[in-house]
């Protein structure tokens, strides 16, 4: 398997849920650099209690039993998780920024209804991560298993399933999980965030080829919903100009 990063404009596609943190690239104030589909896309929602400092991280640590004791304990939440609900914001390091609502069922769908004046709307019907830009009228679909956001969404979490766990990180508020394809390791990396006391998943964190930083946070997270099963189907509407990445 290899992360397929579908930017807007270049092949880099960069979906990341957390709070900023503090080990981020300087970023500049994301207030007035709203997000488009011409910039980098990447999602973040601030946690400001979150104050996990990630160090730059080897190819590979060893784990040791508290790190496969986290790991079991990652991978038993998501598998109890079905369907989520959550306000996101989002922030990446060229200072793009965005917010809206995330919808998620697992197996294989998702669903991030961005807030005006952001024109996107992104979704994953099982098969495809579909990217919809309104403004420009364009559609885009990238094979949603071949994204880093597609590892949140299989049926059932293994990490030791294609994915290798490069790092377990920690502070005394939370923890971070960091995963890469070991077929592709210079393809990035997707690092998973974690409270303790209450333990939550509060965000992802994705590291691009280029060494770019995509965050995005959670807030508000609501499980065991049910949701209308057409929010996540997507029909190209009329007069738009539609494109297939299989690689």
């Amino acid at each position: 398997m290899s992360w397929v990063y579908p930017d807007m404009e270049s092949p880099s596609f960069r979906l990341a849920l957390a709070d900023l943190l503090p080990h981020l690239a300087p970023m500049s104030n994301p207030a007035p650099a709203l997000l488009t589909r011409r910039r980098t896309l990447g999602l973040s929602l601030g946690l400001g209690a979150l104050s996990l400092s990630l160090r730059p991280s080897a190819a590979h640590a060893e784990l040791n039993q508290r790190d496969r004791t986290d790991i079991a304990r990652v991978e038993a939440l998501f598998n109890d998780i079905r369907t989520l609900e959550a306000r996101f914001t989002q922030v990446d390091s060229n200072g793009g920024y965005a917010e809206g609502r995330l919808l998620l069922r697992r197996p294989g769908r998702l669903r991030f209804e961005y807030d005006p004046p952001t024109p996107l709307l992104i979704v994953a019907d099982g098969t495809w991560l579909v990217v919809y830009d309104k403004e420009i009228k364009q559609v885009d679909r990238y094979p949603l298993g071949r994204t880093p956001i597609g590892v949140l969404v299989r049926d059932r979490i293994d990490f030791g399933d294609g994915l290798e766990v490069t790092e377990v990180q920690r502070d005394s508020q939370a923890f971070a999980v960091s995963l890469i394809d070991p077929a592709h390791r210079d393809d990035g990396k997707l690092t998973l965030v974690f409270t303790e006391n209450p333990f939550e998943f509060r965000q992802w964190q994705v590291l691009d080829a280029q060494g770019i930083n995509t965050v995005v946070s959670l807030d508000g997270i609501k499980t065991g919903g049910s949701f209308d099963p057409v929010l996540f189907t997507f029909t190209d509407p009329p007069g738009t100009t539609g494109n297939r990445h299989d690689r």
